[in-house]
């Protein structure tokens, strides 16, 4: 008597596949939101459940774990080292946000501490006073000195203001975005290539077991 393996390969071990091929397509999900993480949660328990099913298809009296079983263990080891990826790629995007959060609050400050500092120099209410309490040609000094100061205080807020757009919009992204790209690229090239030797592995062994 043999075992008619159609029924595996149908209800078990393309269904695993295509899991897998979900877990490579979310590689394309952004690592910005949370949808990525929690569609790699949804995978790995939709892996957990087959592993249920399996549990109850094989017999429980083999001496050995069967080749389907380490089918299954791998794949869900993969699957979870892409999970654990993910969740170290958020944990420094995060990072990286918070410093770039803590640099805006800078400027800010550094912006409104050199507005102060020019306007306190010069008060435009004390000249006002003093213009109105001297003659005409102190008036006239003093209204043209209020005019210079408003006029510089205006041309330097004015250029305050296209630095920092400037930086916002071509700035170049963070040291820790660089590295979570780099992360990204160089561990999809090893999920590909472990996965493939792994599947190659297993199919070639399933392939001489059903010679034999």
């Amino acid at each position: 008597m043999r075992r008619r393996s159609i029924l595996y390969i149908a209800n078990f071990l393309v269904p695993i596949m295509f899991f897998f091929c979900l877990d490579l397509a979310s590689f394309l999900i952004s690592d910005s939101g949370g949808e990525k993480l929690s569609f790699k949660v949804t995978v790995l328990l939709a892996v957990t459940v087959m592993q249920l099913l399996l549990n109850e298809i094989l017999p429980s009296s083999s001496d050995r774990i069967p080749l389907i079983a380490v089918y299954c263990i791998g794949m869900f080891g993969l699957m979870m080292l892409s999970l654990l990826e993910t969740i170290l790629v958020m944990y420094l995007m995060e990072k990286d946000a918070a410093s770039q959060d803590n640099e805006a609050e800078m400027k800010k400050w550094t912006h409104c501490a050199c507005v102060c500092d020019v306007s306190a120099d010069e008060p435009p209410s004390e000249l006002l006073s003093l213009a109105r309490e001297g003659n005409s040609s102190q008036l006239t000094d003093e209204s043209n000195a209020l005019e210079k100061v408003s006029d510089e205080l205006r041309e330097m807020e004015k250029t305050l203001v296209l630095i920092l757009n400037s930086r916002k919009e071509d700035g170049k992204p963070g040291y820790w975005t660089r590295v979570t790209k780099t992360i990204n690229k160089v561990f999809f090239i090893f999920y590909v290539t472990v996965a493939s030797l792994f599947l190659v592995v297993i199919f070639s062994k399933w392939n001489h077991a059903s010679d034999e």
